[in-house]
């Protein structure tokens, strides 16, 4: 196992950046290339596209020209996965880790088995991860193993996402629909429908074949116009998401990983929050409980002069579980790897000296 790794980052948006910055202070990695797929972006430094100092590495949307350096893993933090991209990538025997809504990759269908594919031509491994699905989830996996019978492991994630302003990635999940919208019911499903991967990582860690993994899903709809940074969610319009993807066995649900958004104060029905994190319930023998909350740490409080700028603690925190598998990644063998397939990730090359 090598003490460096060679890496190659693949986009510079929010997640991206916090990637970025990762890699340039962990001695363990090196950062030898960058994929920007915008013209703007292409031959500008990676150190500037991240907001930090120059890093003497030229962004490029070439993709040959990155695959011929010959890295020993990519970082692939667009907002969602390309399967040809990706089979192109793997195909040439660079491993990935990735944050693009990929745990499994069943929910690919035939474009999961493209990748399969890939991985075995080019000899590389492919892992995906993030923090909701995949930090959670591994967390609720290591609080399985203090008990002698598991009953049904339940993740539970709330947040107030009133501030945070996406309207991209959330309008998919139903968010600014119309309440009374015929279209509206499917929609949580379809656009959280990567924990359904999810379901199936720990159903798999567990050893249960499931019967079937489904989704039930809650709306709230806002009695006022709630206006954000860049968009105006309307009255009578969606601003409460709640999906529930459960892995049923034996006519009993098994797994239950759920997820309840919200945003403003005017929600009907008024959906309260103990707080934005997860709960993570281990039903068995025994039940274990565990509580998780994030919070900045007091530099960042002290130097921080807006809201905004506390935001980059949910980017960290969605780039950092695919970069410490970096490690363990490297050293499968080759095919599609989760959590199951790996040794525990270890933080590596992040105390500060």
């Amino acid at each position: 196992m090598p003490n460096t790794y060679r890496v190659v980052q693949w986009t510079t948006g929010n997640v991206g950046k916090s990637s970025v910055a990762a890699i340039a202070a962990n001695p363990h990695l090196e950062l030898v290339g960058c994929y920007a797929w915008s013209d703007d972006k292409s031959g500008r430094d990676v150190g500037e596209l991240a907001g930090i100092a120059p890093l003497g590495v030229t962004a490029t949307n070439d993709v040959d020209a990155l695959l011929a350096l010959k890295p020993d893993v990519i970082v692939y933090n667009p907002m969602w996965n390309d399967v040809d991209e990706l089979v192109r990538i793997l195909e040439s025997g660079v491993n990935v880790v990735a944050s693009a809504s990929f745990i499994t990759g069943h929910n690919l269908g035939d474009g999961r088995d493209r990748l399969a594919e890939a991985c075995q031509r080019g000899g590389s491994t492919l892992f995906g991860s993030g923090v909701s699905p995949g930090f959670a989830e591994l967390l609720a996996i290591v609080a399985t193993t203090a008990c002698d019978r598991v009953d049904k492991v339940i993740i539970a994630e709330s947040a107030d996402t009133t501030l945070y302003d996406s309207p991209d990635t959330e309008r998919p999940t139903g968010f600014g629909t119309a309440i009374d919208d015929p279209d509206l019911a499917p929609m949580a499903q379809k656009g959280t429908a990567v924990f359904a991967e999810a379901v199936q990582l720990v159903a798999d860690a567990l050893g249960v074949t499931l019967d079937e993994i489904k989704c039930v899903s809650e709306y709230a709809q806002t009695t006022e116009d709630l206006a954000m940074a860049s968009w105006t969610i309307p009255a009578g319009h969606v601003a409460g998401v709640y999906a529930s993807w459960q892995g049923v066995a034996g006519g009993k649900t098994v797994v239950d990983i759920n997820v309840r958004w919200k945003k403003g104060t005017t929600l009907e029905p008024d959906w309260q929050l103990d707080s934005d994190g997860w709960k993570i319930t281990i039903e068995g023998r025994p039940t274990v409980n565990m509580t998780v909350g994030f919070l900045p740490p007091p530099d960042m409080i002290e130097n921080a002069k807006t809201i905004e700028d506390f935001f980059v603690l949910g980017h960290i925190m969605t780039a950092m579980p695919p970069i410490n598998a970096i490690p363990a990644v490297v050293a499968a063998p080759p095919g599609i790897a989760t959590y199951n397939d790996l040794p525990l990730p270890q933080a590596r090359g992040i105390v500060p000296a």
